[in-house]
């Protein structure tokens, strides 16, 4: 509603009513204003004052009444022959002029108040507000506007009412928030809307479809894409790549070698000790190197990432990889796919690994002699070896098997440890993908305490927890269509994998008879 148009369209000069007058508020306006009238009535003087409840443009109207009949006529007459009489008339007069003074000054005090009400409206700033969850917008030198002009071609040609209807709309972190209510499929609307977005505005602007979290209703978001730019970092990106990579590969050769792991300051006096390490380092690097390929295949086009960072352990070697997603994921579904194209490609050669050392004799004739109550330690692992090795793997007698066995099943905790639904972990952007954001974030939360008591049993779990509590317990960053349902056939593949590093890192509770096979 164009304000100071209506205000003056129905205003009039008060100077061409001289007696008194009838001041009055459109009726259009008057609920929507939040008026209060108010009457004071003096002798031959009706006079109609509006006190404003809101800061709101109003519209005047003026119009004449007709004067009261005046039956002092005679008197007036009489009382100017008698002298210098003072009359009623004249005393009248002065206050009516008086009150008309008043009101005058009274309705143009309104108007210039509301003229600057209206131009604050006109000028209002869309910079702040909650930002994004997991999305940290660039600080520009000066606050970014969004003109009114924008935001009315936003709600009355980009949205309509075949896609998202507009109800109102609030400021946000860099840009304007939406409320309203969606029509149709929400990744036709999301199309639609972006088209002619683009055909308005170009790539000024960048769209999110979301959840308001405050009442479960989809929302829709325009964000200025200058503030989306990512942030740059002191250090470069391969260098810190590279070291962590370096230190990675040092605690991949140690850990294949028990004789340092006793004492590893004495490590760097037998640093020759640590080519006997390259052979687990290598099938463990395999299952880590084909899992990160998993990703970059499953990204294509539509999801670029970073420089991987390769965490180092002690324990197995390596917690896996830390990536950066760099772009904006268009929509859940393409998140689904990458997340869990990792895991899946790793696992699946984990597995293969795994079977082969059980099948494939040591090199050297003897192996590795460990004790059966190992593969306790993983309900997947035990159960795969009780049917591979049958009899042979009984409670308390120790077996010898190829160290290949040893080294696919750090690579397959590798996978599982990643595949926990937590934070940015390709578990917990599974998780995200196919439950939506706040279902995840619970999902989180519950992922870290149990880590939190199994740290209470295993190293392993401890430095897990920190980790994902320091540099992987997100937000995620939003998607842009945060609303569309993923394919159920990847909602199937996602599960699976959670299911898998599940049954990985639980253990083996029944003992390893012959009973043990057929309950398996």
């Amino acid at each position: 509603m164009d304000f100071p148009a209506t205000f003056r369209g129905n205003s009039f000069p008060l100077s061409h009513y001289s007696s008194c007058c009838y001041i009055r508020f459109h009726p259009s306006l008057l609920s929507f204003a939040g008026l209060k009238e108010q009457r004071i009535s003096h002798r031959g003087l009706k006079l109609y004052q509006f006190s404003s409840l809101a800061k709101r443009g109003v519209a005047c109207r003026v119009t004449e009444t007709q004067n009261e009949p005046d039956g002092t006529n005679d008197k007036e007459k009489d009382g100017s022959e008698g002298g210098d009489q003072p009359s009623s008339s004249d005393s009248l007069t002065e206050d009516k002029i008086q009150l008309d003074s008043q009101a005058v000054d009274e309705v143009n005090n309104a108007e210039n108040k509301n003229q600057g009400d209206i131009q604050d409206i006109d000028n209002v700033e869309v910079a702040s507000g909650s930002p994004l969850p997991g999305l940290k917008t660039q600080q520009l030198d000066e606050s970014f506007r969004i003109p009114r002009e924008t935001i009315e071609i936003l709600k009355n040609q980009v949205f309509g009412f075949d896609t998202f209807f507009v109800t109102s709309q609030d400021p946000y972190e860099g840009g304007v928030l939406f409320k309203g209510n969606l029509r149709g499929e929400a990744a036709k609307s999301y199309e639609k809307i972006t088209k002619r977005m683009q055909d308005n505005f170009g790539d000024v602007y960048k769209l999110f479809l979301l959840i308001n979290p405050e009442d479960d209703k989809p929302v829709a978001v325009v964000i200025p894409r200058k503030t989306l730019q990512p942030e740059t970092t002191a250090v470069p990106e391969w260098f810190a790549a590279a070291a962590f990579g370096l230190v990675t590969v040092f605690t991949l050769l140690l850990r294949n070698v028990p004789a340092l792991q006793s004492n590893l300051l004495s490590t760097f006096d037998n640093l020759d000790l640590l080519k006997d390490g390259l052979s687990g380092a290598l099938v463990t690097a395999l299952v880590l190197g084909v899992h990160e390929l998993g990703h970059i295949l499953a990204a294509g086009d539509r999801v670029k990432f970073g420089i991987p960072y390769f965490v180092p352990s002690w324990q197995i070697g390596s917690f896996g990889a830390i990536t950066r997603i760099l772009n904006i994921v268009p929509k859940r579904e393409d998140l689904l796919k990458v997340a869990v194209a990792g895991p899946l490609a790793g696992f699946s050669v984990g597995f293969l690994l795994y079977i082969l050392g059980f099948i494939l004799p040591p090199s050297d004739g003897i192996g590795v002699i460990v004790d059966s109550s190992v593969f306790h330690e993983s309900f997947l692992a035990g159960g795969l070896a009780k049917l591979v090795l049958g009899d042979a793997l009984k409670e308390g007698t120790p077996i010898s098997v190829n160290p290949l066995v040893i080294w696919a099943w750090a690579g397959l905790l590798i996978n599982a440890i990643n595949s926990i639904p937590a934070g940015e972990l390709d578990g917990g952007r599974i998780a995200f993908s196919i439950w939506g954001r706040k279902a995840s974030a619970r999902i989180t939360g519950v992922s870290i305490v149990l880590l939190g008591l199994a740290s209470l049993f295993s190293d392993v779990a401890f430095y897990w927890v920190a980790l994902i509590f320091f540099l992987q317990r997100g937000p995620i960053a939003p998607i842009s269509d945060e609303i569309t349902d993923p394919d159920q056939k990847y909602v199937g593949l996602g599960i699976l994998v959670l299911l898998l590093g599940l049954l990985v890192c639980l253990p083996f509770p029944f003992p390893f008879t012959e009973e043990a096979i057929s309950n398996f």
